[in-house]
């Protein structure tokens, strides 16, 4: 017991820099310095989830050179056909971290593993998740050839840790998307602003995917509901909004969005 206690003590120390970093410029780099020495990680890249349409990459940082590309790829095509995505999703009503499953190349279908694996020289992968409000952090930590597969004692300082890092992860970056990113801005905003607060949750989630160019038909699909149910709550929010049309409801948007007032 003794041994175990100190185990992940150990763990955790070696990850406090990154920590520390949250919120900063720094961030990137002391979190793959922390990887480095509580598991020897040789890559880190961090994906967001908006919806089961919306991926997008916030970090790319270690040793593979083509990360960017990857990002990229990953970001517009291939997290639709990643065998991590019913875990993720399945995993959205708990507030913990969620620990993916061991990788396995027969995982993946052949397209994806020439890419991400064979392309990109990675030879192994360790990856968790956490989800906040309706948004998913997903975190995955990659060895190349050079460095070999993770080890049995690597693997376990990356268990111990993972749920410290990703919920790091997840505070670093709810931060930034909430002071640069429109879209992250505007769900703050939605919550708590004029005129955007007279509307009910599922009139938000309406809105929100109407201004991320979905269908009505496509927000039916993605919230699990009816077409009819999809426009009744258009047409609920809209004339609480007192508007008739989606030109208008990207105005109010715009113009909160570029507002120079400071969330709280």
């Amino acid at each position: 017991m003794k041994a175990a206690i100190a185990f992940k003590t150990s763990a955790i120390s070696d990850i406090t820099p990154a920590l520390l970093a949250i919120g900063r410029d720094s961030f990137p780099q002391a979190l793959i310095g922390a990887l480095r020495r509580a598991a020897g990680v040789g890559h880190c890249m961090v994906f967001s989830f908006a919806g089961a349409r919306s991926a997008a990459c916030l970090l790319d940082v270690g040793n593979i050179p083509i990360g960017g590309d990857l990002g990229i790829a990953y970001s517009q095509h291939f997290h639709l056909s990643d065998p991590n995505r019913d875990a993720v999703f399945e995993g959205q009503a708990q507030a913990t971290p969620i620990l993916l499953p061991n990788f396995a190349r027969r995982m993946y279908s052949d397209s994806y593993r020439k890419i991400f694996f064979d392309d990109s020289d990675i030879v192994d992968k360790f990856a968790s998740a956490i989800w906040v409000d309706d948004t998913c952090f997903y975190v995955n930590f990659y060895q190349i050839t050079s460095q070999g597969r993770f080890s049995r004692d690597q693997i376990a300082r990356l268990t111990a840790i993972a749920p410290v890092v990703t919920a790091a992860v997840a505070r670093h970056f709810q931060r930034d998307a909430i002071e640069t990113d429109p879209m992250g801005r505007l769900k703050a905003l939605f919550a708590a602003a004029e005129p955007f607060v007279r509307l009910t949750g599922r009139e938000k989630e309406v809105c929100l995917r109407i201004l991320s160019g979905l269908s009505s038909e496509a927000i039916a699909a993605e919230l699990g509901i009816g077409l009819h149910s999809a426009l009744t709550y258009r047409k609920r929010a809209y004339d609480k909004l007192g508007i008739s049309s989606q030109n208008e409801l990207f105005a109010i948007a715009l113009r909160l969005v570029a507002s120079p007032r400071r969330l709280n």
